[in-house]
C-alpha cells in the first residue's frame, strides 16, 4: 500500500509501535522531577539498553584497573514511563536520552550526555582505554564515531522494524537489513587484520561497539541472529566472545537491566555486583 506525505505533517500521539511512549516532537521537560544523589561523585542515569551499557561496562573497566575515582551511583531511568523527561533528566540531558552522567568531583558539576562523549570524558579524565599515540588515538576516536553514526541504522531502523513496528513492511525492513549486514562486514573484514578495533590493544572503540554489534554477532539483538546470519562474520564473532568474557563486561551489562536472568537496576557499589556472583 503506497504512502503520500500530507502537506504539512501533524502528530499522531498513538502512533509508533511498543515505544511510542517515548518519541514525540517537541523537546523540554514535561513534570518536575530531581535526580536522586549517590555517595559518589559520578552519577550516572541510565538503562542497560546498548548505549547505556557502554557507560556502565566503562566504569567496571576502570574500576577494575584500580582506578577508585571512578566508583559510582548508577540510577534507573525507565524510558517508557517517561523518566527522561523529568526536569532533572532534562538539565543532565536536554535531548531526553539515556545515558547521562553527572561529575560531582570538580567544583561545578559538570554533565556528559552522549554515550560516545561519556567515554571519551572517562577515557581522558582517568587516561586509559584511549590510546596516547596520534595515530592509535585516531583511530580509536575513527571507531567511536563510526559506531556512533552507525548504529542508527541498527536501533532506530533495523531493529524498529524488524522487531518493534506495529506491522511488518518490507521495504523499510529490505533498507535497514541490508545497511545493517554492510557494517557487519565492515567489522569483520576489520577484525580478520587486528584483535581490537583500534589495533593491539582494547579501547572505548570496542566498548563502545560491543554492546550494538557485539551482542548482535552473539545473537542476544533483537532475536535477528537467523536472520542476519551473523555465523557468517566469523571474525566479528571471535572479537564479540572475546570481549564478553571479560569480567567488566559481564558486570557492566547487568547494571540497571530490568530484564534477562541477571538483574542489576540500581548500582550503588561494588558489593552490588559481588551479591550477583559477577
Amino acid at each position: 500500500m503506497s504512502y503520500t506525505p500530507p502537506r504539512v505533517w501533524k502528530w499522531e500521539a498513538e502512533s509508533g509501535g511498543q515505544f511510542a511512549s517515548i518519541n514525540r516532537p517537541i523537546a523540554g521537560a514535561t513534570h518536575e522531577k530531581d535526580l536522586p544523589l549517590g555517595q559518589h561523585p559520578m552519577q550516572l542515569y541510565s538503562l542497560a539498553t546498548p548505549n547505556g551499557i557502554k557507560v556502565t561496562v566503562m566504569f567496571e573497566e576502570l574500576l577494575a584497573l584500580g582506578h577508585k575515582g571512578a566508583e559510582y551511583d548508577a540510577w534507573l531511568i525507565r524510558i517508557t514511563e517517561g523518566d527522561q523527561f523529568g526536569s532533572g533528566f532534562v538539565a543532565a540531558n536536554p535531548n531526553s536520552k539515556i545515558p547521562a552522567l553527572v561529575d560531582h568531583s570538580g567544583e561545578q558539576p559538570t554533565r556528559v550526555f552522549e554515550s560516545g562523549s561519556i567515554l571519551l570524558y572517562l577515557a581522558e579524565k582517568f587516561g586509559a582505554f584511549l590510546p596516547t599515540e596520534h595515530q592509535q588515538r585516531t583511530e580509536a576516536l575513527n571507531w567511536l564515531f563510526w559506531q556512533m553514526g552507525s548504529a542508527p541504522y541498527l536501533g532506530g531502523g533495523f531493529g524498529h522494524f524488524y522487531a518493534y513496528a506495529p506491522t511488518k513492511q518490507q521495504y523499510p525492513i529490505d533498507r535497514f537489513t541490508m545497511e545493517v549486514k554492510r557494517q557487519l562486514d565492515v567489522l569483520d573484514r576489520h577484525l580478520a587484520e587486528q584483535p581490537y578495533m583500534a589495533g593491539e590493544a582494547y579501547s572505548i572503540a570496542d566498548i563502545a561497539i560491543w554492546p550494538w554489534y557485539g551482542r548482535l554477532a552473539q545473537g542476544h539483538q533483537y532475536n535477528a541472529g537467523e536472520f542476519l546470519e551473523v555465523e557468517t562474520y566469523r571474525h566479528l564473532i571471535d572479537w564479540a566472545n572475546r570481549i564478553g568474557e571479560r569480567p567488566a563486561v559481564k558486570r557492566g551489562q547487568v547494571v540497571n537491566a530490568t530484564w534477562g536472568e541477571c538483574q542489576l537496576p540500581e548500582r550503588h557499589s561494588a558489593e552490588d555486583l559481588d551479591k550477583l556472583g559477577l
